[in-house]
């Protein structure tokens, strides 16, 4: 890592990027414009039109009462032209957030008197991925190439099912068999809609496996790993059951039921007492908890127009050997200033009741999608805290490839999106026993240039530069993809 920079030359590189001027004709992402109806130009802003016959083409697999359960509209409604129009908008995002499809227009397909009626022609993904599961075991990339040396010890390999649209329903399968650093079998099955009225669905999962090695602790604000040759140190299991319910379109509302057991080796405890309470080897608990999330975003992948919310209420284990109550709360922004800048915010809070937790239950900021940037090499473990994060981007290049197609398949564009983006965030996790650990307990602070490419099947790769308040800066990569 290299010593922070003068603020000045930072600010002057930051400046530069963000006043370059770079033109290109954009289109909209994967996407058509709503096509103008005949007589549009003259209409009334005041005429009420009726939505006629809702016509659907591409949809060679998924039922069309998936996709008209994504509109803002049914046949018969009223409404003016320009709320007809926003409407169209809106229809494209949601059938787009639904990762059914590669390209959807709505559009209007001509007026009778003031009946209009509505094409929608949607180009499906592709839906079946057998493919081979190779994926480093540590937080992220920058960890396991410049901490874990690369080590392939640290990596897990195997196959992996991914199966969405199963029946032409929406409904998902997943299926990991890894092997590697982790000896490991998942399964999980969703269904978004068991009743007719199309508002309940479920989900059912399972994992089970084994590792050689542990996160045993933290001690100076990074993972301490502890490994056995001879035998395997770690054993878990999770099953679980999620009911589904989604009265309308943004908002859906999860209640699910989970059981888990975990057992670490004699050596486990005899290093960290405090792993679970009381010097215990293993954990068995169940776990009911309500997550509501609202989700209206023009992107989810990367959006740039928009609002999301999500809050977890959870409860881990009734007895004294695991014991917690879990809040999370996480809500998202996105404000275009004009056709190429966008802000964006992020806030994220937490806490878990009682204080007093043991290890296991203490993780909080460095693990999964809950992480500051410019703590990438770092944890910070607690009970309380969060983080806000916000951003300004611009889009430098909005452009396709041709893919060639192959034998009786069709060609395809290759959307790409490459946005600038500076950012900065702040952070605070309170741990009442922080040990050997500094950063929590205090205010933390990072910020920094970066450059996202956004492409087909909602990949998107970050590069970042970040520096934060401890006088280190370094490069990092994010990717996030279906896959």
């Amino acid at each position: 890592m290299k010593k922070l920079p003068q603020g000045l030359k930072l600010f002057s590189l930051v400046l530069s990027v963000f006043c370059w001027q770079y033109s290109v004709s954009a289109q909209d992402l994967l996407a058509g414009k709503p096509i103008p109806g005949p007589g549009e130009t003259t209409a009334a802003s005041d005429t009420l039109y009726i939505i006629g016959a809702i016509t659907i083409t591409g949809n060679k697999k998924t039922h069309e009462e998936i996709i008209l359960r994504e509109l803002p509209f049914h046949s018969g409604e009223k409404m003016s032209l320009s709320a007809l129009a926003r409407h169209f908008e809106e229809a494209r995002q949601q059938l787009m957030n639904t990762a059914l499809f590669n390209q959807v227009v709505v559009a209007a397909g001509g007026y009778y008197l003031n009946v209009v009626t509505v094409n929608i022609s949607v180009r499906e993904r592709w839906y079946l991925f057998p493919t081979p599961y190779v994926k480093p075991v540590d937080r992220n990339l920058n960890q396991w190439i410049f901490e874990q040396h690369a080590s392939l010890d640290r990596v897990n390999y195997g196959g992996k099912l991914i199966y969405n649209n199963i029946t032409g329903n929406n409904d998902k399968l997943r299926l990991w068999v890894v092997s590697g650093y982790t000896r490991q079998i998942s399964f999980s099955y969703e269904r978004p809609y068991i009743d007719r009225q199309m508002k309940w669905g479920v989900k059912t999962n399972f994992s089970f496996g084994k590792n050689r090695e542990i996160n045993y602790n933290t001690v100076s604000d990074k993972q301490v790993f502890m490994k056995d040759e001879q035998k395997y140190v770690r054993a878990f299991f999770n099953a679980g059951m999620e009911w589904v319910y989604r009265p309308a379109l943004f908002t859906r509302h999860r209640f699910g039921f989970s059981y888990s057991t975990e057992e670490v080796g004699d050596t486990v405890v005899a290093l960290n007492p405090l792993y679970f309470k009381s010097g215990r080897r293993s954990g068995k608990f169940p776990e009911l908890y309500y997550r509501m999330s609202y989700t209206n975003l023009d992107y989810i992948p990367y959006p740039t127009r928009g609002y999301a919310a999500d809050i977890y209420i959870g409860k881990k284990g009734f007895t004294h050997a695991m014991n917690v109550w879990q809040l999370f709360v996480k809500g998202n922004a996105n404000w275009p200033l004009s056709s190429k800048y966008f802000i964006q915010t992020t806030v994220y809070g937490g806490i878990k009741l009682p204080f007093s937790q043991p290890y296991f239950n203490q993780r909080f900021l460095g693990y999964g999608d809950a992480f500051m940037q410019g703590y990438e090499y770092y944890v910070v473990d607690g009970v309380a805290g969060g983080y806000l994060k916000t951003s300004l981007s611009r889009k430098l290049l909005d452009f396709k490839v041709k893919v060639p197609g192959y034998k009786n398949h069709e060609g395809t564009m290759l959307p790409i999106r490459v946005f600038g983006r500076i950012y900065g965030n702040t952070g605070y996790v309170y741990n009442p026993q922080p040990g050997a650990n500094s950063l929590s307990n205090k205010m933390l602070y990072a910020g920094g240039l970066g450059l996202d490419i956004v492409t087909l099947y909602d990949l998107t790769i970050r590069l970042e530069w970040t520096f934060n308040q401890l006088g280190q800066n370094g490069v990092f990569l994010h990717r996030r993809t279906m896959f």
